[in-house]
């Protein structure tokens, strides 16, 4: 539990330097401890909401959040998100889904949509995507700040740090929501005893998260963590794919 811990607070702090939370890791390595699977969405939930709070904070007090432009996308999502905890599921289909976005959260870690050129989204498209992405959420635990943040680069949305802003906020609303929805489906009282075995986790992201969003990617470089992140996302996936579906 020391090695996840520490796994853990490093993930918090490469994500929260950069206003994402880390669902998309958080799910990998709990899946490849061993996690009951049932426990994945809420640990990852909880984690995300305690890394991107104090970023979300500090992105709306400095003005960086547009509340006429940022509301459309959070009251899709959300709804959706908490629709997405509810929703009971099987092991191999839960792990298909996890498995699925892993997938895709690997793909958007590798890409680089700022470099690419800009491309064109009618607004109820965009919508659309942050109601799935939102369901998704709830249903993996992915806060679903990394799948939204590269479609708003590539549309060019608004600059790089309001994106940013955007997806911490996007994170936290979307993963409380989840949370609930979650806690609603199994109970408080049934999660709260195998969810506080895993309380070192939440206090290793509290910190490393914190130092993250304070110091930022000062000495770290962003496209080689993106890169190392995504193949280790990609392996879970994949990892997650072949179990769900009863290979050897």
């Amino acid at each position: 539990m020391i090695w996840l811990a520490g796994l853990f607070a490093l993930v918090a702090f490469v994500y929260a330097s950069v206003g994402f939370g880390g669902g998309s890791t958080y799910t990998a390595l709990l899946a490849l401890w061993g996690v009951d699977y049932r426990l994945i969405p809420v640990i990852a939930l909880l984690c995300n909401i305690i890394v991107v709070t104090g970023g979300s904070i500090r992105f709306i007090r400095a003005g960086l959040v547009s509340w006429p432009q940022v509301m459309p996308l959070l009251l899709v999502s959300a709804p959706l998100a908490f629709l997405g905890g509810l929703v009971p599921l099987k092991q191999w289909i839960f792990l298909t889904i996890l498995g699925g976005a892993l997938l895709a959260s690997a793909i958007a870690l590798l890409l680089q949509p700022e470099k690419l050129s800009a491309r064109t989204l009618p607004k109820p498209l965009l919508l659309a995507i942050s109601g799935g992405v939102g369901l998704l959420a709830g249903l993996s635990g992915i806060g679903g700040g990394i799948f939204m943040a590269p479609i708003l680069h590539l549309i060019r949305w608004a600059e790089a740090r309001r994106i940013a802003a955007f997806a911490s906020l996007y994170i936290l609303i979307n993963s409380a929501a989840g949370l609930a929805g979650q806690v609603i489906k199994a109970g408080a009282q049934s999660l709260a005893a195998p969810a506080m075995e895993y309380g070192l986790l939440l206090a290793a992201v509290l910190v490393g998260g914190q130092i993250g969003s304070i110091f930022g990617m000062r000495y770290l470089s962003p496209r080689l963590l993106r890169t190392f992140t995504g193949i280790l996302v990609g392996y879970a996936a994949l990892r997650l794919l072949w179990q769900a579906h009863g290979l050897p």
